[in-house]
């Protein structure tokens, strides 16, 4: 197939709803340390993100496109800030969108946008765009029996970063395709992160509120 059939037949398979709800465990593998949590997250797409931690309720996050906001009642503390933390932990800048994108399958740097080469790599597709933008190169591989991305990759080699985010496994839910096993690794220098995620229980367009509100008396945090 032409790149271009290739990236079209990905845009028709991009989910549609209005509100997302599904359990996430998560794996976070950091040097020598790993720590397990399960958060329940809920979406209203392009608008707003929360993760809740389960079975109680001691952290929440909310992202929106405006910022990134969290509470911990373990130490009293809150965070109100932009997307230069997250940004830094995965060594990409991020906003909103790019989030969104990451937990959705989608390409963090829209196919839509620019032109791209295609080849075959390993039996299955490969994106990239035909002038890297600036210190960035970006790399994509797409399942030809699906056409969702399979990995994506994104590297600064003059600052010794790159991060892979490789979907492992797909779930249909309502007849569209989302994620169900996320793997990130972020690299800077020698230190390296990896986060899992799996998601379960996914469901759709449900009525869903988005409750957050830190309470008073906590201390800011500086990240």
């Amino acid at each position: 197939m032409t790149t271009k059939q290739v990236i079209r037949e990905n845009i028709k398979r991009t989910p549609k709803f209005k509100t997302l709800a599904s359990r996430v465990k998560i794996d976070i593998i950091n040097g020598n340390s790993s720590k397990g949590y399960t958060v329940n997250l809920r979406m209203e797409k392009d608008k707003q993100i929360l993760l809740t931690s389960s079975p109680i309720s001691l952290v929440k996050v909310l992202i929106t496109p405006d910022k990134v906001s969290f509470y911990n009642k373990l130490d009293n503390t809150y965070f109100d800030g932009d997307y230069k933390y997250l940004s830094k932990i995965l060594g990409t800048d991020l906003d909103f969108e790019k989030v969104q994108n990451l937990l959705l399958g989608e390409a963090l740097y829209s196919l839509k946008d620019g032109s791209y080469s295609s080849f075959i790599h390993d039996k299955k597709y490969a994106l990239q765009p035909k002038r890297q933008q600036g210190l960035i190169d970006i790399f994509y591989i797409l399942n030809p029996s699906h056409f969702k991305i399979e990995s994506q990759q994104i590297s600064q080699s003059v600052l010794s970063r790159h991060l892979q985010i490789d979907y492992l496994q797909y779930q249909e839910v309502q007849k569209q395709s989302f994620p169900e096993r996320i793997k990130v690794i972020a690299v800077e220098a020698i230190e390296e992160l990896t986060v899992e995620l799996e998601f379960k229980s996914m469901s759709l367009n449900q009525d869903l509120r988005f409750p957050f509100k830190i309470p008073s008396g906590y201390d800011e945090i500086q990240l």
